[in-house]
């Protein structure tokens, strides 16, 4: 059946000169917002699963194909620098030329890498198919909001993003669990084949009841190649300084010159934007508070959910000792909390505004945060699963909200630009959160480990020698050999799970802070949107 145009759906209530002819609007199923919503859900689950399955299968992907850990890296950094490049590119084609053309291609893309890194064999090969897998999903994600930007109308589309941030909320968090049961008891390669099934469903439902939809006025406009190859290498590079910075140090030369030259080209990029016709990134939408204010709000809210995610688990599998799926299980609040969240988020946003959930949904970040202050490395898990809800609920209501923000304020014919915007603020903010939080901690941990470890028991020129190890202990490891009396053993083991626990709590404390400071800029910077 031939696909149509669909632009006019979500367009305001001003009236058109001539009702849509039956020729030319969208029929039966392929008029139906819902299903689109449910089509899209199938390729926004399976980036959402991939995503969170990888660091998981990483450690059996050293063992099995001899890589170091710098080759590890590139595994999660190759992907993240693809994505990061492509996401507004992505939605600009789909504005440009159907978003579901470039939805049907980011998804049959990324299910063929998917399978491609699990045959590639070697480490290079799936860095390389990484690479691959983060482009395709550059092409997938912005458009999965674009294309409900152009078929709900305005009064359903914040219930549209809440079910959207749920999949999304439930995809991650399920990656843990998924990605333990699979490398436990079948292999790494599983981790990516099981994107296969997913990826040929979404295919085939997608390609039967998606419209077509794209923003016809641009049909003979001249598309912004220096702007894609601007905008392009300033993310690569801003994204290369931050997720390098960990390893080689935030005041290192090779980190300021790579974000230094990243956020040069980005300025540049913002003044070639102002003067050409037909922008790649239109910045007549940053006039909007909403818009400006959401897109930093997202990079917060991920900032915090990675971040906190990934010092968690370290806490959870090498402090406490719980297997990967023992620790996924236990994060579970987390999860089930985000379900609730983001279609409350979107309900509450639909009846009071943005200005209203985006600061409620920080302020329980920032109790979440502020409640893992009373975590020791021993504590009873009744200590850990309130603070699990609270930030589960506050990334959910967030993501909601600041969704609508970012998308529902943008024009319908830039949906496509306004999805990549928001997916490229997330994928930034998770880059720093990682990275910045493990930073805080390892900076934490060298500076109290050797008080700690004396503190516990450990003789003073033992100690002194094992603050060398202050690496591993800052990953929740403690230096322990088999050289060591049972006694050394249970001291040194205590004064590192101290050290690293002095680290989180560090990096708990910036995270509360940075969240009461978004939930302030929110409630006093966005407005309701007339007619919301």
């Amino acid at each position: 059946m031939p696909s149509t145009p669909v632009d006019h759906l979500a367009m305001p209530a001003a009236p058109a000169p001539h009702p849509p002819s039956a020729d030319t609007a969208p029929r039966g199923r392929r008029a139906n917002p819902w299903l689109t919503l449910v089509a899209v859900a199938f390729g926004l689950f399976m980036v959402g699963l991939d995503g969170s399955v990888v660091s998981i299968a990483n450690p059996e992907i050293g063992r099995d194909l001899h890589a170091s850990t710098a080759d590890l890296q590139w595994v999660t950094n190759s992907y993240l620098l693809a994505l990061a490049a492509a996401l507004i590119l992505g939605g600009k084609l789909g504005d440009r030329f159907g978003r579901r053309t470039y939805y049907l291609v980011g998804v049959a893309g990324f299910t063929l890498s998917s399978v491609a890194i699990g045959l590639a064999g070697s480490i290079e090969g799936v860095i390389v198919f990484r690479a691959l897998q983060g482009f395709f999903g550059a092409l997938l994600m912005p458009n999965t909001l674009g294309l409900l930007r152009a078929v709900f109308p305005p009064k359903k589309f914040g219930m549209a993003v809440g079910i959207w941030a749920m999949v999304s909320s439930v995809s991650t968090a399920l990656g843990p669990i998924v990605g333990g049961l699979l490398v436990q008891h079948v292999d790494w390669e599983s981790v990516f084949y099981i994107n296969a099934p997913i990826g040929v469903a979404a295919l085939a439902f997608s390609a039967f009841v998606l419209p077509q939809s794209r923003n016809t006025a641009a049909a003979g406009e001249k598309f912004d190649i220096p702007g894609v190859v601007l905008l392009a290498a300033g993310l690569l590079a801003v994204v290369f300084g931050v997720v390098k910075g960990e390893t080689w140090g935030w005041t290192s030369g090779g980190t300021l010159a790579a974000i230094g030259a990243g956020l040069l080209l980005l300025l540049l990029f913002g003044w070639y934007e102002t003067r050409v016709a037909h922008p790649l990134l239109p910045m007549r939408l940053f006039r909007n508070p909403a818009l400006t204010i959401g897109t930093v709000i997202t990079a917060l809210n991920f900032f915090v959910l990675l971040g906190v995610i990934f010092f968690v688990m370290l806490y959870l599998q090498n402090v406490r000792g719980f297997t990967p799926v023992e620790a996924g299980v236990r994060t579970l609040p987390l999860s089930l909390a985000s379900v609730v969240a983001s279609p409350l988020g979107a309900a509450l946003t639909e009846r009071f505004g943005a200005r209203v959930t985006m600061p409620l949904g920080m302020v329980l970040q920032a109790a979440a945060s502020f409640g893992m202050l009373a975590w020791g490395a021993d504590s009873s898990y009744a200590v850990m699963w309130p603070p699990f809800i609270a930030l589960g609920l506050g990334v959910g209501m967030v993501m909601a909200a600041s969704s609508d923000a970012i998308v529902g304020n943008a024009p319908v014919r830039d949906g496509g630009v306004a999805g990549g915007l928001q997916a490229t603020s997330l994928q930034i903010g998770g880059a720093l959160g990682t990275s910045v939080l493990i930073s805080l901690i390892s900076g934490r941990v060298g500076s109290t480990l050797t008080a700690e470890l004396t503190g516990a028991g450990v003789p003073a020129p033992v100690a002194h020698g094992l603050g060398e190890a202050k690496d591993a202990v800052a990953m929740g490891v403690a230096p322990v050999s088999d050289g060591m009396t049972a006694q050394l053993r249970s001291a040194v083991v205590e004064g590192s799970g101290q050290a690293f626990m002095n680290g989180v709590h560090t990096a708990v404390l910036v995270t509360g802070v940075l969240t009461l400071a978004g939930a302030v800029l929110a409630a006093v910077g966005v407005r309701r949107r007339p007619g919301h």
